[in-house]
Order: structure tokens, then sequence, then C-alpha cells
């Protein structure tokens, strides 16, 4: 050893430390490779990305493999440095030169690689996997014995090797990756993903059309009279009872009904009630993802709403879950909701019926969603009582004046968000004074 030149011990020395270097930074680029957009690049072709994925299906022989190289190196790095200490100044400069490279290897052979690694994985991962395939394959019987040992040492602490978690998300963990995604996703995408993951936790009665709002014909009337109601109503498929809607009959397809009539020169009530199709019926409290698979399942556009009695609550329809997803289906947020009348002052009139949900949604209102689905009864519940037009209280922040009540329920309402945003301002500007 004594022969070899000292320029050329510190050439080999600089040259193991950058195999050092190579071996921390593809370990934490292979380890924090996004397995998602790993399995997409490998199933598009990219031929990294397939190595990449192929080592990391054994992560045991992988690693087995970097250590057993990033130790040989650094040990060996080690060794000539103690060697280039000896030349240049004796036993004295061992503990010296064993502090340098200390320092070295910890900032060139691990920080800084690891940190590039990091935050750019696939960069070093992708170039590295060409390296370690054919490593892995010249050694493995050395690589193998050394996985033996360690998975034996696992197995006396309860631990089996081959035993690997599902590479699955929740829920939660879904939703927290579509909003840190929210630069690389169009808001609207990202606001129809976080509707999709929210469909398993809303119910089809956060949505429903109430019965007291349901549009449908009575059999009982005129055939005439039936003909210009459904030229009237805005919906294709239109609800039939008999009496009353407690006595539904199903629903009707206008426009074929309306062929008909034409083809038929005038229909009878016989032929009319043969082409009605029976109901379908939703229980209370099914999830809108549930109900969607149902409506896919019966080929079915609509349904009535029954609680456990059988008492019809409302209607849902397809387009409501739809809507639910995609938003509603104008620009205005106002003009979206039949129930609101913005007025000059800045205020809502709102109507007692309208959806909580549709409200928070359209409107982007702080109302609370997670008890009654309607403006009124959000306030019957909050007063306890059924209150006297004149009467005004303070829900969330946002003053609210009862204007009309009919039939044992708030008719009408006004709304103030202005005041609600005022002094939530106020508030803001007192913390920060304090």
């Amino acid at each position: 050893m004594d022969d070899i030149p000292l320029g050329a011990l510190f050439g080999a020395l600089i040259l193991l430390l950058i195999l050092s270097a190579f071996f921390s930074g593809s370990e934490t680029a292979l380890m924090t490779l996004n397995r998602y957009r790993l399995k997409h690049l490998a199933r598009g072709g990219h031929p990294g990305a397939r190595r990449a994925q192929r080592l990391l299906e054994q992560p045991d022989r992988l690693i087995g493999l970097i250590l057993l190289g990033n130790n040989f190196v650094n040990i060996l790095a080690s060794s000539l440095a103690t060697l280039i200490a000896l030349r240049l100044g004796g036993e004295g400069a061992i503990p010296i030169a064993a502090g340098l490279l200390t320092l070295v290897v910890l900032i060139f052979a691990e920080v800084a690689p690891k940190t590039l690694a990091a935050l750019h994985p696939e960069r070093l991962a992708f170039p590295a996997a060409w390296v370690y395939t054919p490593a892995q394959r010249l050694l493995f019987p050395l690589v193998w014995v050394v996985n033996l040992l360690a998975n034996s040492v696992l197995r006396l602490f309860g631990v089996d090797p081959k035993h690997r978690g599902p590479d699955v998300l929740s829920r939660e963990e879904l939703r927290t990756v579509v909003n840190e995604a929210a630069s690389m996703i169009p808001q609207q995408h990202q606001q129809m993903l976080l509707a999709l993951l929210d469909l398993e936790n809303v119910r089809v009665e956060d949505i429903m059309v109430p019965r007291t709002e349901i549009d449908g014909i009575d059999i009982h009337d005129p055939i005439s009279v039936i003909l210009d109601q459904l030229q009237q109503l805005p919906y294709t498929r239109v609800l039939v009872y008999e009496g009353s809607i407690d006595h539904v009959l199903g629903f009707l397809h206008s426009r074929k009904i309306l062929q008909a009539a034409l083809d038929r020169d005038g229909l009878t009530h016989e032929e009319l009630r043969a082409l009605i199709r029976e109901p379908y019926f939703v229980p209370k409290g099914t999830s809108l993802y549930d109900q969607l698979l149902n409506f896919q399942r019966s080929r079915r556009r609509a349904g009535l709403v029954v609680d456990e009695y059988g008492d019809i609550l409302g209607l849902v329809t397809m387009a409501d879950l739809l809507e639910e997803i995609v938003g509603e289906f104008t620009t205005d947020p106002a003009d979206s909701l039949a129930d609101v009348t913005p007025q000059e002052d800045g205020s809502f009139l709102v109507d007692g019926s309208a959806s909580l949900r549709e409200l928070v949604r359209t409107l982007h209102w702080d109302l609370p969603t997670d008890g009654p689905n309607t403006l009124n009864g959000l306030i019957v519940e909050h007063l306890q009582s059924l209150p006297e037009p004149g009467t005004s209280v303070m829900i969330n922040g946002y003053p609210i004046d009862i204007l009309q009540t009919q039939d044992n329920r708030v008719k009408t309402a006004r709304i103030r968000p202005a005041e609600r945003r005022a002094l939530d301002a106020a508030n803001d500007e007192e913390d920060l004074n304090f």
C-alpha cells in the first residue's frame, strides 16, 4: 500500500464518496416514489418506472443490496482515510481524519443526496433502477444470505417480512390528496372529486324535493286538463296519483303521452293508465352513492322517498344526484335557487322550504347542515317553537327575520349575510389589535 501514490488514494476516496452518495440518494428516491404515479408510468411503458416497480415488489432484497453496497464503500472509505492520515501525519492524524471524513460523509454522502432525492425522487430512482436491476442478479447469492439473516432477526420479534399492508387510501386520505393537488387540478374538477367522495355521507332526504312541492297530475282530472298540465310542466317524467299524493300510481313520460294523444286523436283514462310505469320507492336514509347505483341497476331516473311507515316524504331524481356532483346547471347562484330572491340592500328573501344544503353549496353560507333539511326546520329547531312574523333570530352569526308564516311553518324569511361578513371583519380586526 505504501507504493500507491497519495493522489491515487485521494482519487479513490472521492470515488467512494460519490458511490456512497449514489447509494444513499437512490435508496431515499426509490422509497419515496409515489406508488400510484409509479404504477401509472409503468403501465404507460416507461422503462425506468417498470424496473423500479419490479425492484420495489421485493423491498427486502432491494434494501439489502443498497445497504450492502453503501456499507462496503463507507468502510472502504474509512480505511483509505486512515491510510492517508498515516501518510500525512502519522497516528496522531487518525482522529482528525475520522472527524473530517464523518463530516464529509454526513454532508455530501447522506444529507445532501437524500434531500435531493426526497425533492426529486423520479430523477434519481429511475436511472438507479437501471443499475440495481443487473446488480441484484449478479449479487443475488450474497444478498440472499444477508436477507435470510435479517429476516430471521425480524421473525424473532414477531414481524413477518413477507406481509405488506395494502396500498389503499381511505376516503379522508383521498380527500387530502385532492386538496393537496389543488394547484394541478382545475377548481371545478377538484370540487367534483370532493363531491364524489361525499356521496357516501349525504342521504336522499338531504336533496329530495319535499312532498309539498312535488308537481303531479290527478288521474281523475279530465283528459284535456291532464294534457294541458303535461304541456306546462317542465319535467319529462311526471308523477301520477289518484285523488292525492298518498295514492301514487306511478310515472308518465310526458313526451310519449303527448305524442300518443296526437297519433290517436285523443286518449282515454284507460289508455292513460296503461302507459303509467309503476312507482319506484327509495327508503329514507339511503346514501347518494347507493342510490346512484340503484338508479343504474333499475334503469330509473326518479324515485319517491318513503319513511319506515311507507309515507311519501319527497321525490329524488337523477338530475338531483348529478347536481350534487357537478353543481347547479346555471351560472348565476341566485338564479339557480328559485326559493331565493336577492334584494338591493344585500339581503335575501328565502322561502322556508329552501334546502339548507343548496343555500350552503350555492351561496356559500355557513349554515348547519347536520340537522334539519330546510330553513324552516332550522329556525323552528333553534327557537323550539313556531315564531311569529316580525321575530328576529341569529343563527351562526346570520341575522334572520321571519316575514311570513303559514300552515304552522315559516313561509318567508329575510337573511342578511352582509351583516355576518361585517361582524366577522370586525372580530378579525379586534383580534389583530389585541
